[in-house]
């Protein structure tokens, strides 16, 4: 954001997705992908109903920006200029095996069904033990959200404290939509713009290869692997997440 505002020539629009930060929950509706891709058409509807627009978005942001090409996919190439897709995937993220041994995912995965599942009824006695110790979900921070093994331990107090203010049944509603979220055929949209695929090189919860699998289906999009980075690179290498933004956006220009 820095960076960009040093420019000046851009108008930036943030938001929060909902049940996140200082968006309240849905009112109505389940917490889905389609939801997230129809709120991000308000925003732009209520925001900038007017001009070329180019959208950046960060894992779960960069699904939202799909689900908004499944419905609505006519805004790509007229408004929608460029896209910029961060440490996401377009599915397949049942089969993630977050780092671990092939042999250790194996028994793994079957829980993940029972976790969203579980989600709504435990979701009050998750939260008092998140906000009594945060012992655990920063070591877990650290474990899965890095690159490196000693990240900066304010960066992970950091991540943790957004990651904190988002409840467990908001948390666990999310995940039953990213575990079957498939929207490869999503994709088709993006051909008609400018697109910037980036990814963390040691990305535990969406894997190089799944930002390889878009540019495989989207041949002319930029692709940047950010070394010695995971699921944060945007923090971790700002540096080279900010110069890669700035280019790209050039290129539109």
């Amino acid at each position: 954001r820095t960076a960009l505002s040093r420019r000046g020539d851009y108008r930036m629009v943030f938001y929060d997705q909902p049940g996140h930060g200082r968006s309240g929950r849905l009112e109505h509706g389940e917490y889905t992908l389609e939801s997230l891709g129809g709120a991000l058409k308000r925003v732009i509807d209520e925001t900038a109903p007017e001009g070329p627009l180019v959208l950046i978005g960060h894992s779960m942001g960069g699904m939202t920006i799909m689900a908004l090409a499944e419905l609505y996919p006519d805004l790509f190439g007229e408004r929608i200029q460029g896209v910029v897709l961060s440490s996401t995937s377009a599915g397949k993220l049942d089969e993630v095996n977050l780092g671990m041994p092939d042999f250790l995912s194996r028994f793994s995965k079957p829980l993940m069904p029972v976790i969203i599942g579980g989600g709504k009824l435990t979701s009050g006695v998750v939260d008092s033990i998140r906000r009594a110790s945060t012992d655990l979900a920063w070591l877990l921070t650290r474990r899965y959200g890095f690159g490196t093994d000693k990240p900066s331990p304010a960066l992970v107090s950091y991540v943790e404290l957004m990651n904190a203010r988002t409840s467990t049944e908001v948390v666990t509603r999310y995940l039953r939509t990213i575990y079957t979220h498939a929207r490869y055929p999503a994709l088709e949209a993006l051909k008609l713009v400018k697109a910037l695929v980036i990814c963390g090189e040691d990305d535990k919860l969406t894997p190089l290869e799944h930002s390889a699998e878009i540019c495989r289906i989207l041949p002319d999009a930029e692709f940047v692997a950010v070394p010695g980075a995971g699921h944060v690179a945007l923090l971790e290498r700002p540096d080279i997440v900010n110069a890669a933004l700035l280019d790209f956006l050039e290129q539109i220009d």
